[in-house]
């Protein structure tokens, strides 16, 4: 991925970066007969990958939660109802991953989950993590009742008499989930080591992380006790700006292992639960526009406060409302940083860019915006696979300009990949497989792919989870690229991703993984 030297057959490295590249005898000629020779028979070897958006504790823990992807209604049932004749009378029963999108059932209520769990409170997550699906014991131990008003930003679903039916969306979520008991900090540390056992794997070396504090903790200790093994941008969540403020911090504080990322904002909600903010109404529903949970204003004043002390911003933006506003914030908010003192006396570094999270629809005005602005168009390439049929149903027309890969490179923007999981699979030759066919696993919706004028190649693809990723994490003098210098971060592959059918790259398999120069992975 260097442009400079972009394909060499032989790699130096030592301390944990890369000193040189060449042709196969070039090692022995600049580094001499000391040298530690590894032939790896001509397989391929790249930068190691980057998650640009990962929920890490999340998805560690779900890894040992009920997988509620399934294909019918009927069959997530089945699930629960097995997971509750080996749980103790009272212990919750927690899943994730249900899409009502794809059930022919559509949607479970609160009596669906009492009778799979009579004696079990039951908290399911929907795929898209911005709506929940809960039983009646559920509600009752979060004194949820048709007298309780609904949270702001939030709703909870109702019967025909105006009692909760176990559907929660948004910050109604939070009701239900504050009171789960929560796993200790060394029970997510163990979680979080699985997970990454499991990101190597996958030829993922470095992720940006945008869960909240006590995976902060848990990410801080590992590091501490040299088990942190990859390369992950903290975020902070907005409402920990002010604390974060008066502790000095500013993005790009730590180290090449663990370093503090922006600051996370939520502009709207998602298109699964149909929360995500439209500038017209969702097809079907001339009453819905969506949940609209910061405007422009909103953004610019707490952008202002980020800014002046050294934070960038990290904007989740579905609809192509929340991403207007949000595009009219950071305009002035750019505008308002001109006047900002430089370095230590206030104001982000030129290596601290702002983001949006998903950019997944916009209006045609602002298809140019992103990279007028500088701004980092952070995308997940599968989210186009899972969500294509929902955006065709409820955007319709407006579906042209959704998940707009090809548009935002040619305007300019920068792309960081990633996969937002547990929302998704983290695996990034999934993602790559996505960005450049756009289709599903079962070929849907044709050989093209869907509006295959967004498909871009297989190197924008890698250089999305590699370049893009580094560039957004402002590191992208040491990550992305394998040239002298670099972080010693790769993958070896039992395959050319560059040079196989795209269907292949399903097929490609990382047989090792290394991070600062040692092997974490060997298959």
């Amino acid at each position: 991925m260097d442009r400079s030297n972009p394909i060499s057959s032989a790699l130096a490295l030592d301390f944990g970066r890369i000193l040189g590249l060449g042709e196969d005898d070039f090692t022995l000629g600049e580094f001499g007969d000391g040298a530690e020779r590894i032939n790896l028979e001509g397989k391929t070897v790249i930068p190691g990958l980057v998650d640009a958006h990962i929920h890490l504790e999340q998805y560690a823990l779900v890894l040992e939660h009920i997988n509620c992807e399934t294909a019918t209604r009927e069959e997530c049932l089945q699930k629960v109802a097995e997971k509750a004749t080996e749980s103790k009378p009272g212990e919750w029963i927690l899943g994730h991953g249900w899409n009502q999108n794809d059930w022919e059932e559509g949607y479970g209520y609160a009596p669906d989950l009492d009778r799979a769990a009579p004696d079990n409170p039951v908290f399911l997550s929907a795929k898209s993590l911005h709506a929940a699906w809960v039983n009646s014991a559920a509600l009752k131990l979060a004194r949820i009742s048709p007298a309780t008003d609904d949270p702001p930003g939030g709703r909870f679903s109702r019967d025909e008499s105006g009692s909760p039916d176990g559907l929660l969306f948004e910050t109604a979520i939070q009701v239900v989930q504050g009171i789960i008991p929560e796993p200790s900090l060394e029970e997510v540390c163990r979680a979080v080591m699985g997970a990454q056992r499991e990101l190597w794997r996958m030829g993922l070396t470095g992720c940006h992380d945008f869960d909240r504090r006590r995976c902060f903790q848990a990410l801080q200790i590992l590091r501490e006790r040299g088990k942190l093994g990859l390369r992950v941008l903290k975020s902070i969540p907005v409402e920990d700006l002010t604390y974060a403020v008066s502790l000095g911090l500013r993005s790009g504080f730590g180290d090449d292992m663990l370093r503090v990322g922006n600051i996370k904002i939520f502009a709207d909600g998602a298109l699964g639960p149909r929360t995500a903010a439209m500038l017209q109404p969702y097809e079907g529903e001339p009453a819905n526009r969506g949940i609209l949970l910061v405007d422009s204003e909103g953004l610019y004043e707490t952008g202002r406060e980020a800014v002046g002390q050294g934070f960038g911003l990290a904007v989740h933006a579905i609809g192509d409302r929340a991403n207007h506003e949000v595009l009219l914030g950071l305009e002035r908010l750019g505008e308002y940083e001109k006047s900002l003192p430089g370095g230590a006396g206030g104001g982000r570094s030129e290596k601290v860019r702002h983001r949006i999270e998903h950019v997944q629809v916009l209006h045609p005005e602002d298809v140019n915006r992103l990279a007028e602005l500088g701004v980092v168009a952070s995308m997940q390439p599968i989210h186009a696979l899972s969500d294509f049929m929902a955006a065709d149903r409820y955007w319709g027309g407006r579906s042209r300009y959704a998940y707009g890969w090809k548009s935002q490179l040619e305007a300019g923007s920068v792309l960081a990949f990633g996969s937002d999981a547990p929302v998704e699979a983290p695996d990034p030759f999934l993602g790559l497989y996505s960005a450049v066919t756009r289709r599903r696993l079962d070929g849907t919706p044709g050989p093209a792919g869907w509006y295959s004028e967004q498909r871009i190649s297989i190197q924008e693809a890698v250089a999305g989870y590699t370049l893009g990723a580094a560039y957004a994490a402002g590191m992208e003098d040491r990550l992305g690229k394998l040239a002298p210098g670099c972080l010693a971060d790769l993958v070896v592959l039992d395959r050319d991703p560059f040079n196989c059918p795209p269907e292949e790259l399903l097929e490609v398999q990382p047989l090792r993984t290394m991070v600062g120069g040692e092997w974490v992975y060997t298959r």
